[in-house]
Formats: C-alpha cells, sequence, structure tokens
C-alpha cells in the first residue's frame, strides 16, 4: 500500500511482505509474520509499523462502525443478513467474510478466509471508507481471535451466534476453543449474545441479548417454519412480525441476531428492519434450493452441530443425505456426524468430502463408527458418483440433502483443488433427466 501524498512518513509504501521491503518501505509487523523481521531489516527496511499504527496511517479510527460477528455456525449468514437489511434501508455498509469482501453491493474481493490478515482487513476497510461506508461488517474466525488478526481495530458491536465443537485440530479442546471465543467478549464495547448458548464468559457492560428459549432483550413468541419463516419478535414489551423466504429453525437465529443488531445501530424503527427482511434470501450454499421438484437442498454444514440443525429444519420429511468430513481437521467430530446422520435420515450415502492429504476411505471408516442403527447406508467414495446415486434413489416425496461444501467449486485433494461443484452436477442431473 502507497502512503498518502503530503504525509510526513518518511516511506512511500506499507507492506506486510518481508520479500517486498527496501529503504523506501515500512513492514507491518504482525505475530504471523513476525519471523520475517530480521530479512525485512537485511533488504534496507528501518521502519516497522504495528496494528496500532497502521489503523490510524489508513485513517481507521473513528472513521466508521466496525461490527464483529464470532461462532462456530451462523457467522455467514447473519453477516449478509445484516448487510442486506442496511442497504435496503439506504445505508452504505461493507461486509467482509467467507463469501469476500462487499461494498455498497458490489464484491471487491473473492471468497478467500472467513478473516483474512490483519492488512488485508484493514485495506478492505479503507477502501469501504473512500466510498462513504458508515459500517463495515465482518466475521470473526477463532483462528483470528486466537492469531490477532484483528488487532488494531476498534468493534463497534460485537455479535456472538453460538460455540459448538470445531476447529478442535487447532485449539485441542473445546475448553480452549470456547476461552478463545469468549476473549472477544471481554471488553466494554457494545455486545449482542444469544442468551440461549450459555457457554461463553462475557463482560456484561454494554451487553443485549437475543434468544427464543430464554428471556432476552430481543426474543421470539411464536414462529412457523412452513414454507419459510415467520415469527413474532417482542423487545422489551412491543411486539414486531417478521417474514422471509429462508427454511430451518436455526436461520430464526440468524435472522433474530440480524434484526436485533440493526436495532442496536440505531438507523432505522423496527418496523422498517423487519420489513427489510423479506428481502434477504440467504446465503448461496446455505440451505440452498438448487431443485423444488424434486426437492434437493445443498448446505455448508460441516460440523456435527451444523448438521443436526439442517436436518432437524427438514424433520418433517423422509431425507436422503449425502455428505462426508473434511480431511487434516478434527477427526473426533466424524463419528458424532455419522450419529446425527443415522438419527435423522432415512437413506444415508457417505461420500468424500474435501480429503485434502488424507485417505478418503479412512475418513469414511471413522464417520462409520458413529452409525447406531441398520438404516440404508452406501458408502461411495467419489462424490460425482455418490450424487448420482443418490439422485437415483431419492423417491418423490423425500428431499436430498447435500451437506458439506455448500457453494464451494472444488474439491481439495492432495494438494490440488479440482473443479468440482455440488449445484452444478445436481443441475446436470435434472436436465439429463429432462
Amino acid at each position: 500500500m502507497k502512503k498518502e501524498e503530503n504525509s510526513s512518513y518518511d516511506f512511500t509504501y506499507i507492506t506486510d511482505n518481508s520479500k517486498k521491503c527496501d529503504k523506501n518501505s515500512a513492514f507491518f509487523l504482525t505475530n504471523l509474520n513476525e519471523r520475517y523481521f530480521e530479512d525485512a531489516k537485511n533488504r534496507g527496511c528501518t521502519n516497522i509499523l504495528s496494528a496500532d499504527e497502521v489503523s490510524k496511517i489508513l485513517g481507521i479510527k473513528d472513521s466508521i462502525k466496525i461490527i464483529g460477528i464470532t461462532g462456530t455456525n451462523g457467522k455467514t449468514t447473519t453477516a449478509a443478513a445484516m448487510y442486506s437489511i442496511l442497504l435496503d434501508l439506504d445505508i452504505k455498509v461493507g461486509f467482509q467474510g467467507t463469501r469476500g469482501c462487499f461494498i455498497n453491493d458490489s464484491q471487491i474481493a473473492k471468497k478467500g478466509l472467513t478473516t483474512p490478515t490483519i492488512f488485508e482487513t484493514m485495506l478492505n476497510i479503507k477502501k469501504a471508507i473512500d466510498k462513504d461506508c458508515e459500517y463495515f461488517i465482518m466475521e470473526v474466525s477463532s483462528h483470528a481471535i486466537a492469531q490477532n488478526r484483528i488487532d488494531g481495530l476498534d468493534f463497534y458491536l460485537k455479535i456472538f451466534t453460538n460455540v459448538t465443537q470445531d476447529h478442535l485440530d487447532y485449539h485441542k479442546s473445546l475448553e480452549n476453543y470456547i476461552h478463545t471465543k469468549s476473549s472477544f467478549f471481554s471488553d466494554e464495547s457494545m455486545k449482542l449474545i444469544n442468551k440461549d448458548d450459555t457457554k461463553i464468559v462475557f463482560n456484561p457492560k454494554n451487553c443485549r441479548t437475543y434468544g427464543i428459549e430464554n428471556s432476552a432483550t430481543y426474543k421470539i413468541l411464536a414462529y412457523s417454519l412452513n414454507e419459510g419463516i415467520s415469527a413474532a419478535l417482542a423487545k422489551i414489551e412491543k411486539v414486531y412480525d417478521f417474514v422471509s423466504p429462508m427454511h430451518g429453525f436455526f436461520n430464526l437465529y440468524n435472522l433474530l441476531a440480524a434484526i436485533s443488531a440493526v436495532d442496536m445501530l440505531g438507523v432505522a424503527t423496527m418496523e422498517q428492519i423487519c420489513e427489510a427482511v423479506e428481502n434477504f434470501a440467504g446465503v448461496a450454499g446455505r440451505m440452498e434450493i438448487v431443485s423444488k421438484e424434486p426437492l434437493i437442498i445443498v448446505d455448508f454444514a460441516h460440523t456435527p452441530d451444523g448438521m443436526e440443525k439442517v436436518l432437524d429444519s427438514m424433520k418433517s420429511k423422509d431425507i436422503v443425505l449425502v455428505f462426508g468430513a473434511g480431511g487434516d481437521r478434527d477427526k473426533n467430530k466424524r463419528a458424532k456426524m455419522g450419529f446425527i446422520a443415522s438419527k435423522f435420515a432415512k437413506k444415508i450415502i457417505i461420500t468424500s468430502d474435501n480429503p485434502r492429504s488424507e485417505d478418503p476411505d479412512m475418513i469414511i471408516e471413522d464417520i462409520l463408527r458413529g452409525i447406531k442403527n441398520t438404516k440404508p447406508i452406501v458408502v461411495i467414495s467419489d462424490r460425482k458418483k455418490a450424487l448420482q446415486e443418490a439422485f437415483k434413489w431419492q423417491e418423490e416425496d423425500e428431499v436430498l440433502l447435500v451437506l458439506g461444501k455448500g457453494d464451494e467449486v472444488y474439491q481439495e485433494i492432495n494438494g490440488e483443488k479440482i473443479p468440482f461443484d455440488d449445484r452444478e452436477i445436481i443441475k446436470s442431473l435434472i436436465k439429463d433427466r429432462i
């Protein structure tokens, strides 16, 4: 990044890559690149900047309100719903997360890490400021918290969705994972906490809550999940209604979080916010209906809790389920995913997800250990063949759920990303049948 014209700094650009350093540069030092500190100096760089200093140089502090959302599940949908609502309210806003970075309804960066490097995040925020955005919504992963990839950012509002088992390959234990999430909410910034998830610890100052089962600042009083979502929401003593084309009980939580958060910003009335919800149809790859007849839904769910929520939301129907588990990730969740599949699905096809460097058949063996009944189960490690078999296996009144990859357009096998999109394969199967 080049410095602003007429600045008083004695460098011409900032970089977090030591290989790009020279006497005219400033090196943005983070805990992820500190091992390259000597390399930066050896290349002639004498200006070393912290996250706070870079944030100040970019003019981020006090120029925009940053909203951070963390939780095992629901980050992307909650953030995207907030982004959609704010745009409908004619408020300029940026959004960064798993799906990329968007500013005022235009995509400026493709999909990548849930929370990218702090320098990339700051540059995205700077672009939002340059486009006159009042707010910047970002997903905050547990990795980003642990690795200080949110240093230098002052959050106006922090939102907690839930915490369940995930990323234990990194955090080593659920207790460590929960502690990492909790640390995000230890300060006195404004917070919105899911009252129905009691696992995390948070500073109660400047905190509001949302919930369905427990008393909360924002509470769902009644709801229907038939043909979408309709609900009555109580804020203190006043009740508001909203409807959505989205499916699933878990999306009721996501929408409730989004509505509550936007209300906390004070940019519109609750009536205006609830009206805008109807225009948000969801996120690609999250309960995405690829076909209505036959009913085929693709979802990103890749954790035990995520799977259970998706399957539970469709339990009124007979379910044909296709799923696998990712390689080089937490192995302990695989048997749990198998157990949940056998609990809800009528027919199960276990296949490959993103095996990465692992043997797909060994991953499948781990999943099978959790299956505790004799329901029809087919093992087909080739994901395309598994989808073909599921398509033939599905009967008229059944729903086919394809879980794990959502809107991913590749399969990661032995270090190679091979083009693969569940949705496109399903569409081609439907076309061939017609």
